[in-house]
């Protein structure tokens, strides 16, 4: 697809990146603060998952779905079976209908999209050089793309607004088997496939003014499907039908609802297809632990970026001299990456001794080791620069 570039080569004073370095001070400081917040949270609620889970794997007994027992009431209970519906779910603007348990529209429109390159070079005095390359492109996008910030708006102005947007309708009465399944669970259902159009369905009355095509699984707003035009639309639809799903969650009545555990944590799992509530359980704990790790780092790459911010001032300072702006440069950041790290890990570790005493101390003396590690290789570095060379032979 053709693009359109526009260039732009902006200009900034030593003074001016100095002043946004002392500003970015205060942000860093906050940045720097939130993580600490983030990493400890993060761990007391890994903590309260995985006591949830090994509990409710204790707990949970396996019932028929197509009976509901008055000895299991409140209890956790796994189950499997069909889910299904009497329902006939119908798009509103569409009058596309189908027996599902949702049925999904999504609505896109061909629009002016902006991507930027940016490319900075320090000049002798510290200024610094920025020459930014915007790139303009049509694209299909389900959401409203607002021009007013592009850099160039001229020639790349976006409709206000979509005449249709993306838009779900599920099922209200699922059952399987005796059960009926809250919203909370059909919800979970996501295992979507796509809803071919039969001849039969209607072209919309309402159209917003434009011409109507059957294109692919649904309909295409515009003058020729092939030859795309800037605020066409093409609309296609996509269901989950009914499916063999297998969950574990709390009986009440002959509905299910989330288990409480005595942790603090809930428990209402589904997955679809037949699995055991072993499978289940084991499923949800590496679940919990991929979201811990990706909390972990996205602590310690907050922590890193205040950091970064917080020392970025003594980079500036020193690009008075381009090579010396980014051998400081290189030592702050290396520094802040240090810190970073031996701080991140104190922190998980702090939050482990009041969860978990034994893992915690054992995470404080690995920090411990990396803190000796650092100051050892410091204090060669300093050694050995101030050692005179030996003498010539």
């Amino acid at each position: 697809m053709q693009q359109e570039h526009v260039t732009e080569v902006s200009r900034k004073s030593w003074f001016s990146r100095l002043k946004e370095a002392v500003k970015g001070i205060a942000v860093g400081f906050i940045l720097f603060i939130a993580a600490f917040f983030l990493l400890f949270w993060n761990e007391g609620r890994a903590v309260k998952d995985y006591k949830t889970l090994k509990e409710g794997a204790g707990a949970v007994v396996s019932a028929l779905a197509d009976q509901v027992d008055p000895a299991r009431e409140g209890k956790l209970i796994h189950l499997s079976g069909k889910a299904v519906t009497e329902e006939t779910l119908r798009d509103p603007d569409f009058s596309v209908t189908a027996n599902a348990l949702r049925l999904e529209r999504s609505a896109e429109m061909y629009q002016w999209q902006e991507r930027s390159e940016s490319k900075t070079e320090k000049k002798l005095g510290g200024a610094e050089e920025t020459t930014t390359t915007y790139s303009y492109s049509k694209a299909w996008s389900e959401s409203l793309i607002s021009s007013s910030g592009f850099r160039q708006q001229a020639g790349h102005e976006n409709p206000g607004s979509m005449p249709f947007s993306s838009a779900e309708q599920m099922a209200r009465q699922v059952r399987l088997g005796a059960f009926s399944l809250p919203p909370s669970l059909v919800g979970k259902i996501s295992n979507f496939q796509p809803l071919p159009l039969s001849a039969e369905t209607p072209l919309p009355e309402n159209a917003a003014g434009r011409k109507v095509w059957r294109h692919g699984n649904g309909f295409y707003l515009g003058e020729d499907p092939n030859a795309p035009q800037l605020g066409d639309l093409r609309i296609s639809f996509r269901i989950v039908p009914p499916t063999e799903v297998s969950i574990v969650a709390r009986q009440s009545g002959s509905s299910l609802e989330p288990y409480r555990s005595k942790a603090g944590g809930s428990i209402e799992l589904l997955q679809t297809g037949t699995h055991s509530a072993a499978a289940m359980f084991e499923s949800a704990q590496q679940s919990s632990k991929m979201l811990t790790w990706l909390l972990r780092l996205g602590g310690f790459i907050l922590m890193l970026t205040g950091l970064n911010l917080m020392l970025k001032v003594l980079s500036v300072t020193a690009d008075v001299v381009p090579m010396f702006g980014n051998l400081v440069g290189a030592g702050t950041g290396l520094i802040s990456f240090l810190l970073a790290a031996v701080l991140s890990l104190l922190t998980i570790a702090a939050a482990w001794v009041i969860y978990r005493p034994l893992i915690g101390l054992s995470l404080l003396a690995v920090a411990a080791v990396l803190i000796w590690a650092v100051r050892g290789k410091l204090r060669a570095r300093q050694l050995a620069a101030a050692m005179p060379p030996p003498p010539p032979r």
